[in-house]
Formats: structure tokens, C-alpha cells, sequence
């Protein structure tokens, strides 16, 4: 079952966490990846936060974005959300895409156990100087996600990718393939489709860019799809994804389910960012 929700639920965020409160470093105590014992690689979630920085979103848009994340991450609503779970703590990488060969890395994998951790990581996360590039690779995303599971020294109950957009797929393989094998991989991809800006040909915005993302980009067990349509949301959508990752709940009843049936053919091609783009340019 995958879930489709809109912004109006900030309050979600005291729902999910209920509960107390406290180490950035690629594993404790400056061990390997071999050396960590079983307890110590133990997380309740492996969280890839995968952010895009292409063309069509401008400088606010990212300097918004990016504070979002590291505010959410500090936040006590996502303290309390961590420390009730089975382990107590999260593993957490961050980067940033755009064509289907630009990824980079902004925070290695990291252990998120409390407050301390929580906000060296968010300090790194502001730090880093904000960049833009061309063309938007979902799958190019996802590809290069795929494999950062296996180079992280700590094993969660679940693993999750989370991209953010403001536009569909257009460069490198069509992204319900990368979505499909990541799915069968026992991954989940939720999804966070930014729609501020009304859809322009100059950028190649779409409209109902929130159905793409439900039906093209997001899969695997309790995803979802929280949509930005203003600038005044970005900060609570993020801290309400984030919050629902951490806790590994599915939304309150309140919130429609959409029906995961993989004969339903989605409501916006899958195909609609490169078709754009090939009618733009005819490449």
C-alpha cells in the first residue's frame, strides 16, 4: 500500500513523535565497518535523502530546501520520533542530483542517536555551498542510491530513498525501471514533489507533478508522497516526511489511501520529461 498526502498535515508531526531525547562519525569510535559489533550497527532505518539541484529550481528554492532539512533533522518532534525507536538511532546520507552523471555527495553515511549528532549533521548540511546543474535524472537518483546500502557500515530494519523534485524524469533510463528495481530490492522510495511555481515551458514544469511522483517515481512498502505547492511549506513538509520515515508509521486513517495495483496505468506518463524534452531540443 502506497499513501498520497498533502501538506495539510503539519500536525502529523506531534502525532509521530512522542518520547525523549542524545554521537557524526562513519561508525563509533572510528571503527571500521568489519569492527562494529552487531548492536553497534543496528539502526531503525538505513535514510538516503537524495535532493535535487537542477536548473529549474531556483537559488531560494535550494537555500529553503536545504534549511528544511537541516532544521527537521534538530527539530525535538524527530528527537522524540528517534529515541522511540526499537534502536533508537538512524543512519543518514545526503546528496544532490541532476543529470543522470551528476551526483554528489554532501554527507557520508552518519549515525543519528540524539541532539549532538543530530545537529553536526545539519551544520554540515548548511555549510556546503549551494550548486545547480543541468537536466533532472530520477533514475540517475536512484541508480546511484541503489548501491550506497551496501557501503553503509550500519544495517537498519528498513531501507528508504528520498527524493525530492520539482520535475520529471528527462535524462538518463526511464525512472519506473530504476523505481522497479530498487522495489525488488526491498527499498522503499517516498517522494517529495516541490510545485511552488506555477509549470513553465522554459523550465519544463509539468502540472500534476504529485500524480507523477505517486504513480512513476515512489514504491515499496508504506511509501508515500508528501506535495509542496508553496514556499511556506517546504520547512513542515520536510519535517513531516522526515518524521514518518523515522517512526516507520503509515499515515493516520484521515489520510486516503491510494491502492497499489500494478495493472493501473498511471494518471501521467512516465515518459512525459523526456517527450518534453525531445520535442524541445529533438534529442
Amino acid at each position: 500500500m502506497r499513501w498520497w498526502i498533502s501538506i495539510g498535515v503539519a500536525c502529523l508531526a506531534g502525532a509521530l513523535a512522542s518520547g525523549d531525547v542524545a554521537t557524526v562519525a562513519a561508525a563509533p569510535g572510528g571503527k571500521s565497518a568489519q569492527q562494529l559489533s552487531e548492536k553497534e550497527a543496528s539502526v531503525d532505518v538505513e535514510l538516503i535523502l537524495a535532493v535535487d539541484v537542477s536548473y529549474s529550481m531556483d537559488l531560494d528554492e535550494l537555500a529553503i530546501q536545504r534549511e528544511g532539512y537541516a532544521q527537521a533533522l534538530s527539530s525535538r518532534e524527530f528527537l522524540q520520533a528517534l529515541k522511540n525507536g526499537v534502536h533508537g538511532r538512524i543512519a543518514v546520507t545526503y546528496f544532490e542530483w541532476a543529470a543522470s552523471s551528476d551526483q554528489k555527495i554532501i554527507i557520508p553515511w552518519r549515525l543519528i542517536d540524539g541532539p549532538e549528532t543530530a545537529d553536526a549533521v545539519a551544520a554540515e548540511i548548511m555549510k556546503t555551498p549551494i550548486r545547480r546543474a543541468s537536466r533532472t535524472s530520477i533514475s540517475g537518483a536512484i541508480y546511484f542510491a541503489m548501491p550506497m546500502f551496501d557501503d553503509n557500515p550500519y544495517r537498519g530494519l528498513r531501507r528508504v530513498i528520498d527524493i525530492s523534485g520539482d520535475g520529471p524524469n528527462n535524462n538518463g533510463p526511464p525512472v519506473t525501471i530504476a523505481r522497479d528495481e530498487a522495489v525488488n530490492k526491498g527499498i522503499t522510495i517516498n517522494g517529495l514533489p516541490i510545485m511552488v511555481k506555477e509549470p513553465s515551458y522554459s523550465t519544463m514544469d509539468i502540472e500534476n507533478l504529485d500524480l507523477y511522483y505517486k504513480d512513476c517515481v515512489t514504491g515499496g512498502r508504506g511509501s508515500f508522497v508528501v506535495t509542496i505547492k508553496s514556499r511556506d511549506e517546504f520547512k513542515d513538509a520536510i519535517r513531516t516526511k522526515l518524521l514518518m520515515e523515522v517512526a516507520g508509521r503509515q499515515p493516520p486513517p484521515r489520510i486516503v489511501p491510494v491502492a497499489d495495483d500494478p495493472k493501473e496505468q498511471p494518471r501521467v506518463s512516465c515518459l512525459i520529461g523526456e517527450k518534453i524534452w525531445q520535442d524541445r531540443w529533438g534529442r
